[in-house]
């Protein structure tokens, strides 16, 4: 794995949270507008949250290490590391950098010729847990860590570390002086997370005494105990902390699978879990009969969860079966009955405890897209991959997502940011919106034609080509699926949501998530929604394949020499029969060409939580059969979609998330580079999985990232998406939503959407006084 898909995928796991509205964005504050959703957060002011108390927030994982440089490090590694080291710099609301005056005074670009020069100037209360002055010795041991030049460490990225020439103190110990062999526009971007010296000083130190521990903190908290008999860590206030001190006593981060979090929260083991879609179901209906709103089941009973989809005819022959003369089937049919009426119990003693929560909604930084692999078969033509894209209306796949839930639904506008943040602005025009008549003009252009002939092998049968296949090896359950938090290339497994679980709730259901009776009626979709991932592996598909067509071509032969054995063989006199015609037939109203019909092979993930993207792929597949072009659907397992297929290029099209950054022209590089052929032969492609790429591109984003006007480097790196759009690569479609469950009294925690958090802030709101009581 190249140390730059290193950096994107440790962004792509990483958990963002929220920071209450930061200020110092400077210049060009209006650029890229208003955040699509604002945070939901229940901010409060800090003469509002009662001191102490333990919060338990729900992760995906323990994480296997506490270097959040490292190849393993994940989505938890990044909220302890939030939390206890230093961020120089940290997201506002609208995704943007600002400097963290917990640890700067300031920081700037002093001089730009003959070399960049930047100057930190430190909080002069800022020291580490050990008593030390953070200083120049961090900054310089983390540079020489990750400048790539020694690789006895173990590093996953480097990137803008390679560009710094020397790191030395300023004219007092709290400055420091970064100057760079090469001009680095996202210079913002290095130093957070700052470890100490005494983690980054040495390789074995790097390489491993981090991995389990942090012995020196400097953050609002200090790693307590790591348990991972109970998969907890436990964060406690720090005592030397020189800031606004922590209204937490205590923030324990638990491990629980996505599809076990509603039960986790009714059991009391959780108090915050962003959750799946299905989950914010339960959480509504659970408020909605509180309330006396929901419609009741049979007995009285919620008419929702297990069993409530059973009709009377249904129970009647359950009842017949388990009180019938055919003893073992009796018995079977009561063990069905009594394991049903423990879940209907637990069910309802689990909506009883989420009564007690509620769900705060934003739009994560991540993007879902459509990606269209460019390097074989009809999409390596950029006239069919136009034609794709245009054949999609991305404002209803993104309503089709995002409305029933009561979110902003707008489609996407940039491949490197999103609405809110600077670099953000609309280039889609460079591809066109909408349009059937120019895809169909494209497509005919490129050859496809309907009614042509199709070719087949002799003995084939005719049928549709977009029948689809299910490959899908994930076993269900809680726990096996993915969500899509797990965006492209994490692979921790823990992402599952609990599909296959049918609490019967319907569009009622739905339409209780949404808080909008209207949402009920939104086609009828039943999936939750997640993001990206998942699926087995294309070549077990078609080696499977293979070895059956051999299998089958054995038999014939066996059975050939047996005839033959037994005098039945054909006649030598007759001559050897003529070899079978092959079958034509016409395309009808789909595309053809070359004797081949139009069909691209849509890999979708097979696992639970990820049937929100299955509805999106039905719904794409539907819009381009409209066009002409069939789409042959197979479902794989999660644990190979991305390494088997998106990664190994066995797809034609794709649905999975990319992560927003603040520092596009450093991170969208490596996502949107040009495929280059290695020595081996094979195409290094970096974490361009489209393999779609071309010169300029590239040269845009390595102008932008030299470019110290930062103005002028986002406008580089507008020109760069606006060339990403036309090459049609890949085609963003919505914003991936947010859903946070949380108790009502948590405040300055929940939906963070864009930005980053504020972990001291965090707590729980005071009890109000008598007098505000009676008012």
């Amino acid at each position: 794995m190249s140390q730059r898909r290193r950096r994107s995928l440790a962004l792509l796991t990483s958990g963002v949270l929220a920071l209450p509205l930061l200020t110092g964005c400077g210049a060009g504050d209006d650029e890229g507008g208003p955040a699509a959703a604002g945070q939901d957060i229940a901010t409060t002011t800090r003469d509002k949250v009662a001191d102490g108390g333990v919060l338990r927030w729900a992760v995906d994982t323990l994480p296997e290490t506490l270097n959040a440089f490292q190849a393993d490090a994940d989505a938890t590694t990044s909220r302890i590391a939030g939390a206890v080291l230093p961020q120089l710099f940290v997201l506002d609301a609208k995704g943007r950098p600002v400097a963290n005056p917990d640890y700067l005074e300031k920081a700037e670009v002093i001089e730009r010729e003959p070399k960049q020069v930047v100057l930190y100037k430190l909080n002069q209360q800022a020291v580490w847990s050990d008593g030390r002055e953070i200083g120049a010795p961090d900054f310089v041991a983390q540079w020489r860590a990750l400048s790539g030049k020694d690789t006895a460490y173990w590093t996953a990225r480097n990137a803008g570390y390679e560009r710094i020439e020397k790191i030395e103190k300023g004219k007092t110990d709290l400055e420091v002086r970064v100057t760079f062999a090469k001009p680095y526009t996202d210079w913002r971007s290095l130093f957070s997370p700052l470890y100490p010296k005494q983690v980054t000083g040495t390789p074995d130190a790097f390489n491993e005494g981090a991995r389990g521990t942090l012995k020196v903190t400097a953050g609002p908290f200090a790693l307590g105990a790591i348990d991972k008999k109970t998969a907890t860590a436990a964060l406690t206030r720090n005592p030397r902390w020189w800031g606004k001190q922590a209204k937490l006593d205590t923030l324990v981060l638990t491990a629980v699978p996505r599809a076990e979090r509603p039960a986790a929260l009714a059991a009391g083991k959780v108090d915050l879990a962003e959750i799946d879609r299905s989950g914010a179901e339960r959480i509504a209906l659970a408020r909605r009969d509180a309330a006396g709103k929901g419609a009741a089941g049979g007995g009285g009973a919620p008419a929702h969860g297990p069993g409530a989809a059973t009709t009377p005819a249904q129970a009647t022959l359950s009842w017949a079966n388990a009180f019938g003369t055919d003893e073992e089937k009796a018995a079977q049919e009561r063990e069905a009955r009594t394991k049903h009426t423990e879940a209907v119990k637990r069910y309802a003693d689990e909506q009883a405890a989420l009564r007690g929560f509620t769900v705060r909604k934003s739009l994560e930084p991540a993007y879902t897209q459509l990606a269209m692999n460019g390097a074989s078969g009809p999409l390596a033509d950029e006239r069919v991959r136009r034609a794709v894209a245009r054949a999609l209306d991305r404002q209803a796949l993104a309503d089709l997502v995002l409305k029933p839930l009561g979110l902003p639904a707008k489609p996407v506008g940039s491949h490197v940011a999103l609405a809110g943040q600077q670099a953000y602005a609309d280039n889609s025009d460079a591809l066109g919106g909408q349009d059937a008549k120019a895809a169909q003009a494209l497509l005919a252009d490129a050859g496809w034609r309907r009614g042509g002939k199709i070719t087949e092998p002799a003995g084939a049968k005719a049928g549709p080509e977009s029948a689809p296949q299910d490959d899908g090896k994930t076993p269900a359950g809680p726990g096996t699926g993915n969500d899509g938090l797990y965006i492209v290339g994490e692979d921790d497994g823990a992402n599952g949501e609990a599909a296959g679980t049918d609490t019967g709730a319907g569009a009622d259901t739905r339409a209780a998530a949404a808080g909008d009776a209207d949402a009920a009626a939104a086609d009828g979709e039943q999936d939750g929604v997640s993001p990206v991932l998942a699926p087995a592996p294309f070549g077990a598909q078609q080696k499977a394949s293979l070895l059956a067509q051999a299998a089958q071509a054995r038999t014939a032969d066996d059975a050939e020499r047996s005839a033959a054995l037994d005098g039945d063989a054909t006649d030598p006199a007759q001559g050897s029969p003529a070899p079978a015609k092959q079958a034509t037939r016409t395309s009808g109203n789909m595309l053809a060409k070359d004797g081949k019909a139009l069909t691209l092979r849509f890999v979708l993930p097979a696992g639970p939580g990820s049937e929100s993207l299955r509805t999106v792929g039905e719904r794409i597949s539907q819009m381009l059969r409209k066009l002409g072009v069939n789409t042959e659907t197979t479902k794989v397992a999660d644990d190979s979609f991305f390494k088997d297929h998106i990664a190994s290029g066995q797809y034609d099209l794709a649905l999975y998330s990319w992560p927003a950054t603040a520092f596009p022209a450093t991170d969208a590089r490596p996502i949107f580079a040009k495929p280059e052929p290695a020595a081996d032969g094979s195409l290094l492609v970096e974490q361009n999985y489209t393999r779609v790429g071309t010169d300029h591109i590239d040269q845009l984003f390595d102008q932008a990232v030299g470019e110290l006007d930062e103005a002028q480097s986002r406008e580089l790196v507008r020109k760069a998406d606006a060339r990403i759009w036309a090459a049609a690569g890949s085609i963003p479609l919505f914003q991936r939503p947010e859903l946070v469950a949380v108790k009502p009294s948590l405040v300055n925690a929940g939906a963070f959407g864009l930005g980053s958090p504020r972990y001291q802030d965090i707590g729980w709101k005071k009890a109000p006084k008598a007098k505000e009581r009676k008012k």
